[in-house]
Parts: structure tokens; C-alpha cells; sequence
């Protein structure tokens, strides 16, 4: 059975948007591709059809994945988001207790993450240390530089 993910709306609708590209424009130049190869002459001694062919190969299995992402992708409802604990989606102020640094950071799936603009993996070692957590918690956090402790200031949709 395939793993259930959670998405934003607007993650869906980039999946959605990609999965068109890909059935359209993408299919239209893969069959142009083969078509002009084919035309080159004899297919058996032919390695450019041969690359044309295995180029769609590698494109329906991309396109067959990305249907089974989007038929196991459920929308997280944000309106219905508990701000009193740490979940997905959730946007979190935290301090380092050691340098008093702020950051704020989104907890999004692993697909959405990008942390130019503020939002994490909720598979980092950051968010799994903050998740269920509340304002006011302490948690000791393994990052890479080693151990840090960070307290929870904010905790918004």
C-alpha cells in the first residue's frame, strides 16, 4: 500500500500543474522526437530513435508516479489547525537559549519545504523536536553542529 502524504492546497496544485505539463507538452515532444527519428530511417540500426524511445519510457514512469503521489496526497485543512501545540503546517517561533537568536519557521511537508522562506521539513531533526511541543517548552534538538536547546515562543497557522 503507498504511504499516505500531506500536502498544502497550493502543494497539490503544483503537483496538478506538473502532472499536465507532463501529459501535454511533454507527451507532444516526446512524440516529435520519435517521429523525426523515425523518419531518419532504418530503426534497427537507429540510435536516436532507440533514445527517443527510452526518453518516453522515463517520461510515462514519471507521469505514472506523480498520479500515485496525487492519489494518496490528502489536503491538510488549515482552519482546523491547534495553535496550542506544535503540528504541520503550524508556524513556530522558537529562541536558541544559548545565543538568544529568533527564528520562525512553517512545518511543511517534505515536498513544500524550502527554508529561504521560512519553512522546514517536518522530517528535520528541528521539526520532529518541536511537534506536539507547546509554547513556553524547552527541547534539545540533534542538529548537525550538535545539540542545541531552543524554546518555543509562538506557535501560529
Amino acid at each position: 500500500m503507498a504511504e499516505i502524504t500531506y500536502y498544502t492546497r497550493e502543494g497539490i496544485e503544483k503537483l496538478k500543474q506538473e502532472l499536465h505539463e507532463l501529459c501535454t507538452e511533454g507527451r507532444a515532444q516526446i512524440a516529435k522526437a520519435i517521429a523525426e527519428a523515425r523518419d531518419k530511417g532504418d530503426l534497427s540500426e537507429n540510435a536516436e530513435y532507440d533514445a527517443a524511445k527510452e526518453a518516453q519510457g522515463h517520461h510515462e514512469s514519471k507521469i505514472s508516479k506523480l498520479k500515485n503521489v496525487l492519489a494518496n496526497a490528502r489536503i491538510i485543512d488549515e482552519s482546523k489547525l491547534d495553535t496550542s501545540k506544535v503540528l504541520a503546517l503550524s508556524i513556530v517561533k522558537i529562541k536558541n537559549t544559548t545565543n538568544g537568536a529568533e527564528m520562525t519557521y512553517q512545518l511543511v511537508p517534505e515536498s513544500e519545504a524550502d527554508l529561504k522562506t521560512g519553512k522546514i521539513s517536518i522530517k528535520s531533526p528541528i521539526a520532529q523536536g518541536l511537534l506536539g511541543k507547546s509554547v513556553g517548552d524547552k527541547v534539545e534538538v540533534s542538529i548537525p553542529a550538535g545539540k542545541v536547546t531552543f524554546e518555543i515562543v509562538e506557535i501560529s497557522r
